[in-house]
């Protein structure tokens, strides 16, 4: 049983699947009816109208319906629309046990304890027919689901076929009169619309539960007797068939599986019981520990059972619906009915290739699991749980051509999976021992390893890795080597989706999905709240999934969005353009045509191709809102604009990209207050005045209008505001505008005009306006205010405006990409005048969009004309007449200016430093250290090469900067100007061309180098030598070549030095260990297996050979002596080494050294001993020089910069590597 759903509530009595949504209907013990929607797990409603426990519900087949029916007598019929109860059905004297509605008429069948059988019409709202024959409780009655019979079960221990065809006829619109009278007599005198076809007895207790099957003319029931009966019926009888025991308790109800010959039944025992219905035998059993079941319910559609049980119900299905398939370039190889089937995607043909066996056992959630196949041995693993796990090997015939009759004697094996990992090599996990088993074809462990977590499944990782999957997280793991690659925290994954090129995978949890690299490096995560069922791969590298009922994608930074509504779910195996290749529950392959529009798009924003995105736009039918939200998101607004016509939206995407053109014209289409406002506050923080001023005037806001025209200086325009808070009689606004222009005369009358002498005089008095401050004095007499004498006094003026009277200085800006790429394209489309005017309004790129002016601003005639065109009249309240002093509606909205700056100086864009167009598109720690990028240059080497002790090298990295700069003196006090240094200039050379940059350490300079370093170790100055070994390592990372024969060269150099160093190592440590003549005598041995030049691997041998001689050691000794005489030695030399073989003979070693020169072996960079082959060792990424594990993480002891160990991706010193 695989569980879909669960819930907790009273005890569940009724249920009933909606026929096309996901919802199901459960009627508790309680008198409420629930409507649970089993995909998201959520109650959506619920209904609780009836008085006492609802023993029946069900959905209507196409009407927003359903029915009930409870202890209260009542049938309800529900609208779950309206969320009501349309009508009440009554009649019935007793507990009504079922309901149901016919599939084709508006009928209604209802049982009840008052031993009788209603049908009704829902649509009349009538009871149509009454069938009486039980003499005990009727506990179900249900329609058959094609032809013209009822099923019925009793308490009175028999169960009842009843025949409704009269009363289908009768329903039915008679075509002629003679059937008319017929029907119409047999209203009047009684007829009989309903007769008993068959009474079936065999049980001995009281029958609660008979249903028909789907499509054969049988009959399942189940009773008090514990027992389940299978009746068959024809034209005249029907007869029991068979019994099935097993029930410790009463059956509460029991039904035929529509797409499966089998039974379920469910019992008071605690249990349901699956049965074969045709070997009539019990092949599984689901036990609750402390709830009885009471009812069962089969979705119409799909294979989904629920049971209803004391304390909730579960939804569940029996078996696994998803079919076992590998996908292998274009052909899918998959199982249906028994057999391997294959199908090619290119030609969209499907042949049956191998058959396969049927599994021995009677349970269910048997049949094949995964698939895994080898294309060039053409094998295919097929997994199942049978046997608790077990797999089966087939080879697929080449020649099979479609014809698959010859069953082949097929390998077999337990194990919880098996995948291939390898041409002809496979691994099978075996769970006792948490151990992946390694076979080949002949089904033979030629390998077994440890697995490093406790692993619940294996999937295939490339060519010899595993990926181990446990509770809680997945790691990659190398079956050669037995290393970890890479580990994954993730939620219990249940399926692995690797992309093509094996670059990316994709981790499906029931409800979750990750998505990491090759290395297991987390990218996104992905929650879902419906079940995800499969998934794909795109070639663009976007993943295709899909849910119970929904196509989707995911774009590699994690944003994701819907492509299709699914109707039933489907199993994705391929996705090729619009195409994707799936196949359903039925295994049917199908392939469905989508729309890959909007996440092409996305992609290419996100992956900043925008002459694809303009492409898009120009061409495709990219609308939605989703989109629009999705570029304001993101930081597109000015992309999103193209999509949007509401002008409100226009108008909030014009101000966040700061197209003042494009809000202008929609703050007027809009014309509400906020707008303006808004409009004012973006015009001027982009220092656009006019479009300020003219945001103000429409709005009336004279008070911040005054102070634009004081911070612009437009003192002429303020003196108009003066005379018009005047006229509107605004004191404030007078007082404010006359402060603004410095007027003291003004100020004073104003004061005057409103009383307040005193501080009139005071101001008077104070600004030196002597008459008036004498007649002012006269008016107050003795109340004349004293004004300090020791207070310095000042005019308060306004400072001068910097700018006056014109917009904010910008830049000129070169045009983005959309503004300029689509001007043509927005106004393609635009053919009448009036679409023509508004597209120029709001079109992308029209002008410069961060210097907005205007051509017409508001001319002083404007304010003047308001302001003359008033005559000031007394009418009999007194005061102004405001009404005709507002400002004029006919403003003219300035425009964005073109030709305005012609004579305002426009600073030069600044533009990119050279040593940033050396590192714009390079990956070469040389030429970012020339650049002076030291960040980015130890970062890279760091990823290339592993390197981490950067101090070594901090020399090589300031020389590298220094060498490819020059610097200039300029004037006296001006900054010295730096000059980069390109490679290879010269006056002909183009200025908008740039070349890399001229480095100071070149590979030519290595080679001298290198000589120097041989000649120091032939005159045996070792720690000389040694110097120059490691500064060639230590310059190497920083030098850059021009071909990849220069590369091969380099990393040879490497290998050459790396040797050296390791020998010269060798060579000092030995000196150094004098007391301890074994350690000696082995280190010089050690020596001997460095790949030196021949002179110096002469020289090393004739020093190990005359150690060992006088260690003792004499069998050593002579081996030495042979390897020299093999290397052409020099006259000297080959004597030396006659006389030590002859001298030493037969004799033996002295003493037993760590040296076997018969095992090929490397030597520890660290600790100086040899790794012999077949023994585990890590390799320092950057020299390559060999280390035992412990070593692992630590700093190389050889180039004394790298990290032993360290995960790299390699050299990196030539652009040709990364074309």
């Amino acid at each position: 049983m695989l569980t879909k759903f669960e819930t907790k509530s009273n005890r569940v009595k009724g249920l009933s699947f909606h026929s096309k949504r996901p919802w199901i209907l459960a009627s508790l013990h309680s008198g409420v009816i629930q409507l649970w929607d089993y995909r998201i797990g959520t109650l959506i409603d619920r209904f609780d109208e009836h008085d006492g426990p609802v023993r029946g519900v069900h959905f209507h087949k196409s009407q927003p319906l359903f029915v009930s029916g409870g202890d209260d007598y009542k049938i309800k019929v529900w609208n779950y629309k309206t969320h009501r109860c349309d009508f009440t059905l009554l009649g019935h004297l007793d507990y009504i046990r079922t309901v149901q509605f016919h599939d084709e008429y508006p009928w209604i069948i209802s049982a009840s304890d008052d031993q009788t059988i209603r049908i009704w019409n829902w649509q009349s709202r009538t009871c149509i027919s009454v069938l009486t024959g039980h003499n005990h409780y009727v506990m179900c009655a249900t329609f058959h689901p094609k032809e013209d019979l009822v099923v019925s079960a009793s308490l009175d221990q028999t169960i009842r076929v009843w025949d409704i065809g009269a009363l289908r006829k009768k329903t039915m619109a008679p075509a002629d009169d003679v059937l008319r009278l017929s029907h119409l007599n047999s209203d009047l005198f009684g007829g009989i619309d309903a007769v008993v076809k068959y009474v079936l007895e065999g049980h001995d207790r009281g029958v609660n539960w008979a249903s028909f099957h789907p499509i054969l003319p049988l009959i399942v029931s189940g009773a008090d007797d514990r027992q389940v009966k299978l009746w068959r019926m024809n034209d005249t009888k029907a007869w029991e068939v068979d019994t099935l025991r097993g029930h410790m308790n009463n059956v509460s109800c029991v039904m035929f599986h529509a797409k499966q010959d089998i039974i379920v039944s469910n019992s008071e025992d605690k249990s349901i019981r699956i049965w074969d219905a045709t070997k009539r035998t019990s092949t599984q059993t689901f036990r609750r520990e402390h709830d009885r079941f009471w009812i069962l319910s089969a979705h119409p559609e799909i294979n989904l059972l629920a049971a209803g049980h004391d304390s909730g119900m579960i939804v569940f299905k029996l078996e696994r619906e998803r079919p076992a398939f590998s996908v292998s370039g274009d052909y899918l190889y998959y199982v249906k009915d028994r057999f391997l089937r294959c199908y090619e995607y290119s030609h969209q043909k499907d042949n049956q290739v191998v058959p396969i066996r049927r599994s021995g056992s009677v349970s269910l959630n048997q049949g094949p699991r995964t698939l895994s196949f080898s294309p060039t041995e053409n094998a295919v693993l097929i997994c199942s749980d049978a046997e608790g796990g077990s797999y089966e090997l087939y080879i697929v015939p080449k020649d099979s051509g479609g014809k698959a009759d010859l069953v082949q004697d097929v390998k077999r094996g337990v194990g919880g999976c098996a995948v291939f990992v390898a041409r002809n090599r496979f691994a099978v996990l075996d769970k006792s021992s948490n151990q992946a088993l390694v076979k080949n074809l002949k089904n033979e462990i030629v390998k077994k390893s440890p697995l490093p977590i406790s692993s619940e499944a294996i999937f295939y990782a490339g060519t010899g890795n595993l990926l181990c999957k446990a509770e809680d997280k997945v790691v990659i793991f190398d079956l050669q080597q037995r290393l970890i690659l890479g580990e994954l925290q993730v939620p219990a994954a249940k399926y692995v989706v690797w992309s093509s090129d094996m670059e990316a995978v994709a981790l499906l949890g029931k409800h979750v999905i990750v998505i990491a690299n090759k290395k297991l490096v987390h990218s996104c995560t992905l929650h879902e709240t419906i079940r995800v069922k499969s998934g794909a791969w795109d070639e663009s590298g976007v993943f295709i999934y899909t849910t119970l009922n929904h196509i989707k994608y995911c774009l590699p930074n994690g944003d994701n969005g819907i492509i299709k509504t699914l109707d039933v779910p489907i199993y994705l195996t391929k996705v090729s353009g619009n195409n994707l290749y799936c196949l359903d529950r039925d295994g049917k392959s199908r392939v469905i045509t989508i729309d890959a529009t909007e996440y092409i798009f996305k992609l290419a924003l996100l992956t900043k191709r925008y002459d694809q995105v303009m492409s898009m736009i120009r061409n495709s039918q990219l609308c939605g809102q989703a989109v629009i939200a999705y570029l304001q998101q993101k930081g597109f607004p000015e992309v999103a604009l193209h999509f949007v016509k509401d002008e409100r939206t226009r108008f909030n995407l014009a101000l966040e990209s700061g197209n003042i053109q494009i809000a202008v014209a929609s703050a007027k289409e809009i014309d509400e207050k906020d707008h303006w406002y808004r409009l004012g506050i973006e015009a001027l923080r982009q220092g656009n005045t006019s479009i300020v001023e003219y945001a103000y005037q429409r709005t009336k806001n004279f008070e911040r209008l005054s102070f634009l025209y004081l911070v612009t200086g437009n003192r002429e325009k303020l003196s108009k505001m003066l005379r018009i808070a005047e006229m509107k009689n605004d004191v404030m606004g007078q007082f404010h505008n006359a402060m603004y222009l410095g007027d003291i005369e003004e100020r004073v009358k104003i004061l005057e005009r409103t009383g307040h002498f005193h501080l009139a005089y005071v101001t008077a008095s104070t600004h030196g306006l002597v008459e008036t401050a004498e007649r002012l004095a006269a008016e107050l007499g003795d109340g004349v205010p004293t004004i300090p004498r020791e207070k310095t006094r000042s005019l308060l003026l306004p400072p001068a405006p910097l700018l006056s009277g014109s917009d904010w200085p910008l830049l000129r800006v070169m045009k983005g990409i959309f503004e300029g790429g689509l001007d043509l394209s927005g106004r393609a489309g635009h053919e009448e005048d009036e679409e023509e005017e508004e597209a120029s309004g709001a079109d992308w790129g029209d002008g410069d969009l961060d210097i907005v002016g205007a051509d017409r601003v508001i001319q002083n005639k404007d304010l003047d004309g308001e302001v003359d065109g008033v005559e000031p009249k007394e009418d009999n309240d007194g005061g102004w007449d405001l009404e005709d002093l507002e400002l004029p509606q006919e403003v003219v909205t300035p425009v964005a200016a073109r030709n305005t700056r012609a004579s305002v100086f426009v600073a030069p864009t600044q533009g990119m430093p050279v040593r940033e167009i050396w590192i714009q598109k390079s990956s070469l720690a040389g030429e970012y250290a020339a650049a002076g990028n030291f960040d980015t240059a130890m970062r890279l080497l760091n990823r290339q090469l592993g390197i981490i002790n950067f101090a070594p090298l901090k020399q090589m990295f300031m020389e590298s900067y220094i060498g490819s700069h020059t610097h200039l003196p300029a004037f006296i006090a001006a900054p010295v100007i730096s000059v980069a240094i390109e490679k290879g200039w010269s006056e002909s050379s183009s200025p908008n061309v740039r070349s890399p940059p001229s480095l100071v350490f070149k590979f030519a300079q290595l080679d001298e180098k290198l000589k120097a370093a041989y000649r120091a170790t032939t005159e045996g100055k070792f720690p000389e030598a040694l110097r120059l070994f490691l500064n060639i390592l230590h310059i190497i990372p920083l030098v850059v070549v021009d071909s990849r024969r220069e590369v091969d060269e380099v990393k040879e150099l490497i290998e050459i030095t790396k040797e050296y160093a390791l020998g010269l190592k060798i060579e000092v440590k030995r000196k150094e260990t004098k007391d301890d003549l074994i350690r000696q005598q082995e280190l010089a041995s050690y020596f001997t297996n460095c790949k030196l030049q021949k002179v110096h691997t002469r020289l090393v041998l004739t020093s190990a050979m005359t150690i060992c001689f006088k260690g003792g050691n004499y069998a050593t000794s002579a081996n030495f002596a042979r390897m020299l005489l093999e290397n052409n030695p020099t006259e000297a030399q080959a004597k030396k080494a006659r006389q030590v073989l002859q001298a030493c003979g037969d004799k033996r070693d002295a003493h037993q050294l760590n040296y076997d020169f018969r095992n090929p072996f490397v030597v520890c960079g660290a600790t100086f001993v040899p790794i012999y082959r077949g023994q585990k060792d890590v390799l320092c990424p950057y020299c390559g020089a060999s280390f035992v594990p412990s070593i692992q993480g630590q700093v190389c002891t050889v180039c004394e910069i790298a990290v032993v160990g360290a995960d790299a991706s390699g050299l990196l010193c030539s652009p040709t590597q990364m074309r």
